[in-house]
């Protein structure tokens, strides 16, 4: 796999599209928000005029109030009809049962996912990203721990691997449970940019980053301790 510090950094902001949803659970979508939002505003201290790197942006199936797990209340920025186009689309875990029975959520998801640069998953989201089609058979995936036998048994031409903690197949990348989500959107910050942006946006986020291993990114002279690596 190419090092994400031999990728040229961007000239445009790229679009971070969150998918909210009730049920979802607050840190899958709440720690990549922080990640990617702390990640321009890092960018912006280092180079004010320059345009920021990332652009990010919460959906639901219609704009407003969304419950997400253990009752807290978000308000999503659009809704599915005036969703900005992604660049990359975020999808978080939790709950899934409510969008994997709504037909126009599934819908939306399989048309961005189709269109944009990458798509990503944290936890059961990766249930998310089967059902509306953007695994292919014998992907390898990963996903929160506790799920990975029924994600194995409902999609069982996918390699499901619970051990990672996140897996990039280039415009498909997972993550597993939680707090992996963190780790997988820094990575994300590495590759898209630079390693050096992921180090800063770790270090003001007092993050320890636990890269997995197959993904290892080069320190940087502002990262913090030797990273943990996972995998």
């Amino acid at each position: 796999m190419t090092m994400a510090s031999s990728r040229p950094i961007p000239a445009a902001t790229c679009q971070v599209l969150i998918l909210l949803y009730p049920e979802v659970e607050v840190l899958d979508f709440a720690g990549p928000y922080e990640v990617f939002t702390t990640a321009s505003r890092m960018a912006l201290r280092a180079a004010p005029d320059a345009a920021p790197p990332f652009a990010v942006h919460t959906v639901a199936a219609q704009a407003g109030a969304v419950r997400a797990r253990a009752g807290l209340r978000t308000l999503a920025d659009h809704g599915l009809a005036d969703a900005p186009a992604a660049d990359w689309l975020i999808v978080p875990g939790g709950v899934v049962d409510q969008p994997l029975a709504d037909a126009a959520t599934m819908a939306w998801l399989a048309r961005q996912g189709a269109a944009a640069q990458g798509v990503a998953s944290v936890c059961s989201g990766a249930f998310l990203l089967a059902a509306a089609g953007l695994l292919s058979p014998g992907s390898a995936v990963t996903t929160h721990w506790e799920d990975a036998d029924d994600l194995q048994r409902a999609h069982p031409a996918l390699q499901v691997l619970p051990q990672r903690r996140y897996i990039d197949l280039g415009a498909i990348v997972s993550s597993a449970g939680i707090s992996a989500g963190i780790d997988m959107a820094l990575h994300l910050v590495a590759r898209l940019h630079s390693p050096a942006l992921a180090w800063r946006t770790a270090r003001q986020m007092d993050v320890v980053w636990t890269v997995d291993a197959a993904h290892a990114q080069p320190a940087a002279d502002s990262s913090p301790a030797a990273p943990a690596t996972a995998g």
